[in-house]
């Protein structure tokens, strides 16, 4: 193991060579570790999910890599190091829902679509009709609980975040940042460009499941006036 600093956890650091034959990997923490997935990730994680191992607290989904985190004292078992060396082969994906967000776009909720379409080259209609006509997938959450960073923006679509974040961005808004397009939560600052607005409540910490959204979950977005 090459992670030298002195405060690592005796119990959590793996044997010489552990996890070497797998995928690329590294420890971030005493009990984190950092799995490179490329584009397999939500694959890998509806592969690790499935299997229930003993020695994981959490399993994160992030851009391209999945964190794992596990419970104090552990270590990486023989099986969770078999499963990371394993080829994904017929994986089948994990079960999840289809979610249809209704938005009202642009005007005072969507201050950046009108913008933002004609930098695609677009009317602000034709921008809308390409931006609901996907089926996107969740590929993870962060930044805000529940805030689901959504694949599949058609790249015409793509656009920089802002260089300067607004102080306040509502609970709600559907926006993009670079090559995902989101849903703020709550209320708060952000500096993706936003198009539109939803009422769906996507993070309530009374539910069963807090988060509205999930890894590998569909959405697709309905326009309204």
């Amino acid at each position: 193991m090459q992670n030298s600093r002195k405060s690592f956890h005796p119990r959590v650091k793996p044997q010489t060579g552990q996890l070497r034959a797998s995928l690329p990997w590294r420890w971030v923490s005493e009990r984190g570790l950092r799995v490179e997935t490329a584009d397999d990730t939500l694959a890998r994680y509806a592969k690790l999910v499935s299997r229930k191992f003993d020695e994981i607290e959490d399993i994160i989904p992030a851009d391209g890599s999945i964190f794992l985190v596990l419970k104090r004292g552990a270590a990486a078992s023989k099986r969770l190091r078999e499963v990371l060396a394993e080829p994904l082969g017929d994986q089948a994906p994990a079960i999840c829902v289809t979610h249809e967000i209704a938005v009202e776009y642009g005007g005072e909720v969507g201050p950046d679509l009108a913008r933002l379409a004609e930098q695609a080259g677009l009317g602000v209609a034709d921008y809308i009709n390409s931006h609901s006509a996907i089926e996107y997938s969740v590929a993870f959450l962060g930044f805000q609980p529940g805030f689901p960073y959504l694949r599949g923006l058609p790249s015409a679509l793509h656009a920089p975040r802002r260089a300067s974040p607004r102080v306040q961005v509502a609970a709600g808004s559907v926006a993009i940042g670079g090559a995902y397009t989101g849903i703020y939560p709550a209320s708060g600052p952000g500096g993706w460009q936003i198009i539109g607005r939803t009422t769906a409540v996507l993070f309530d910490p009374q539910r069963s499941k807090s988060a509205l959204m999930h890894p590998g979950d569909r959405v697709r977005f309905v326009s309204h006036d």
